[in-house]
């Protein structure tokens, strides 16, 4: 039987006073009153805050809403807040949320025009982008082209080039063995690093320092690269050390517009994951963020990109940039960028994949302020070991400035199956260190109960002196650990 006759046959019927319900293994619901839409609907393809944060852009856009859940999460904020809910599959991420079986299925069953992604899962999927043009549905992002081109760090890289945006001294190809990898290194000089062609993570890169330790990190990136992305194509790129992490954000319509609304600094990280970000970065002035945005919106343009995304790129200590990747969806740290902007990217990317065009020009893009995000993790603070569990306690901070992106509530059991990632505590201020004073105050309001959180690994950030002074690279956290 076919998935989508599976949904339809699993269901048990029930009305109520304006929507829809279905019980059992899945169910759907939906608000019948008559709007104008961009859309007749748009399926939530992902969970958590991101869900929860895209269900708000939408009904304030009078957009209908339709969440998809696994078995585990059914009693989510995600599921409560959407107008209809549909059950994908079970607990295991790869039988639900990263189902595009299940979630194409989910959409024909909902009758919606639109997927948005979100970020994670499948939200740089050129597979699921393809499937979804293929089937007439309009995937809230770019093309399957584009994120394909992207996803792959050695095209993009080659895309950066003949932009005219700075790259890193690198091999220009995959790596076929060990004797290629030795002959690279004697040009390219050391210490250099090998990356993984496909997908992030800090998975298949080894950092090298002489040539005698070349040829072991060579044949353990590539297993670790096969083994995590199906893909063992590796390159070298020459190490930048102790760099910044920098960002840019772009907006980019279907009808040739493009814009930049500045940087994120993303150096506080643990093993390649971001932990805090802000923006603006506290190295970046508006010399280096004129050259910067303008080598993004370059890229972005030759390639032909739509909706939002980020150039990222790495700063060296002389103010030096390189392009490092481009991620192709919205990103975890966007609020940062709303608060110093006031402008609602996850609204803009749905305005775009409708076929609006932009509202603003560059020239009409002001950054006020400065606004700090900290990533809030159920996880051990010092072992960084995951920390599932129910939530017997929750006190959110607030007051002036002070945003929570989260879809946890009192009595909500953290499944163990996910990221850890369960809130995202966003402050804004008119200077830096009065950002980071309010985060400190945020950050010792904030309670939660029943789990354990990284809450205090970030206040040891804040109050720490050379992150108030601003010095920090991506080796920041490694003295934290």
């Amino acid at each position: 039987m076919k998935l989508k006759e599976q949904l339809l046959g699993m269901t048990d019927r029930r009305s109520g006073p304006g929507f829809v319900f279905f019980s059992g293994p899945c169910c759907y619901s939906f608000f019948s009153e008559e709007r104008f839409f961009m859309f007749n609907k748009i399926l939530v393809a992902n969970r958590g805050e991101i869900a929860v944060r895209i269900i708000r852009a939408c009904s304030e856009l009078d957009e209908r809403t339709v969440a998809v859940f696994s078995e585990v999460d059914r009693e989510s904020l995600h599921v409560k807040f959407a107008d209809g809910a549909i059950c994908i599959g079970p607990a295991k991420s790869s039988e639900s949320y990263l189902n595009i079986s299940s979630l194409i299925s989910a959409v024909e069953v909902v009758d919606a025009d639109a997927v948005h992604p979100g970020y994670g899962f499948l939200a740089e999927s050129a597979a699921f982008a393809e499937v979804c043009e293929n089937s007439g549905i309009k995937f809230i992002g770019p093309s399957s082209h584009v994120i394909r081109l992207m996803g792959n760090k050695i095209l993009a890289k080659k895309e950066a080039e003949k932009a005219g945006v700075p790259v890193l001294p690198w091999s220009e190809r995959p790596l076929k063995d060990e004797k290629e990898a030795i002959e690279v290194s004697r040009e390219i000089g050391f210490p250099l690093i090998i990356k993984a062609a496909s997908g992030g993570g800090g998975k298949g890169m080894k950092l090298v320092h002489t040539q005698a330790s070349l040829g072991s990190a060579f044949h353990m990136a590539r297993r670790e690269a096969l083994g995590a992305f199906g893909d063992a194509e590796v390159f070298i790129e020459r190490y930048c050390e102790r760099p910044r992490h920098v960002e840019i954000q772009v907006v980019a319509d279907e009808h040739g517009n493009v814009i930049h609304l500045g940087e994120r600094e993303c150096s506080i990280q643990r093993r390649h994951q971001k932990i805090i970000e802000e923006s603006p970065s506290p190295v970046v002035d508006e010399e280096l963020r004129k050259k910067m945005g303008e080598a993004a919106v370059r890229l972005v343009k030759a390639i032909g990109y739509t909706s939002v995304g980020t150039v990222e790129f790495l700063v060296d200590k002389d103010k030096n940039f390189y392009f490092m990747e481009m991620n192709t969806r919205i990103q975890v740290e966007h609020p940062i960028t709303e608060m110093v902007t006031g402008i609602d990217l996850v609204k803009e990317q749905i305005k775009i994949a409708a076929g609006r065009r932009l509202s603003l020009k560059q020239s009409d893009v002001r950054m006020k302020g400065h606004s700090i995000e900290c990533r809030i993790n159920a996880e051990d603070p010092k072992t960084f070991a995951p920390s599932p569990g129910r939530i017997t306690e929750l006190y959110v901070p607030g007051g002036p400035g002070v945003r929570v992106d989260t879809a946890i509530y009192c009595g909500y059991t953290v499944p163990a199956h996910y990221d850890s990632l369960i809130a995202k505590l966003v402050v804004h201020a008119e200077t830096r260190g009065d950002a980071i004073k309010r985060m400190t105050r945020a950050l010792e309001e904030f309670r939660i109960g029943g789990i354990k959180t990284n809450i205090p690994l970030h206040i040891e950030v804040m109050k720490d002196h050379d992150f108030i002074a601003g010095n920090i690279n991506i080796d920041f956290l490694s003295r934290f650990s």
